[in-house]
């Protein structure tokens, strides 16, 4: 299937909303409101087929001044297995490399996929930014099942 990827736009919001929804329903992400959704359009990079359908999303978040998050991947499931996933998100780590964020982390039930492009687990203790900010609104805070992973990206 032949695909496109590009900045998310203000009409892709309410089917962002019901893709990662859809996969927040199952306990596999974090929920997002409409609200949220316009607060953070800028964030989101998309995928859409020909017919410009979205198959998929993933944001790159701004932690701090040398930490970014990549966070709330979602690919259809009509169009997993097509490397979707790995094109959202290493637009998501060129992005971070333009801004010269040197560490782009990312909270998965998925790490292979994330080792796979370069990503390795690291300590959640090695991201207290990242709990205090959206962990502590998680259902599962404190007993988070999600492994965390990194990757140190080559910026000057």
């Amino acid at each position: 299937m032949k695909h496109t990827v590009r900045k998310a736009q203000l009409g892709d919001v309410k089917t962002i909303r019901g893709l990662v929804n859809s996969f927040a329903d199952r306990g596999r992400m974090l929920a997002l409101s409409l609200s949220e959704l316009y607060d953070n359009i800028r964030d989101f990079t998309v995928a859409c087929d020909e017919e410009g359908r979205l198959l998929g999303c993933c944001v790159l978040h701004i932690v701090w001044e040398d930490l970014a998050e990549v966070r709330s991947l979602a690919v259809s499931e009509t169009a997993q297995g097509q490397g979707i996933g790995r094109e959202l998100v290493q637009a998501c780590l060129a992005e971070a490399q333009g801004l010269s964020v040197p560490r782009v982390f990312a909270l998965t039930y998925v790490p292979e996929f994330f080792a796979k492009l370069g990503f390795q687990g690291v300590s959640k203790a090695e991201l207290p930014h990242k709990v205090w900010a959206d962990c502590i609104k998680c259902p599962k805070f404190p007993d988070c099942d999600e492994v965390a992973v990194a990757v140190d990206l080559n910026v000057t």
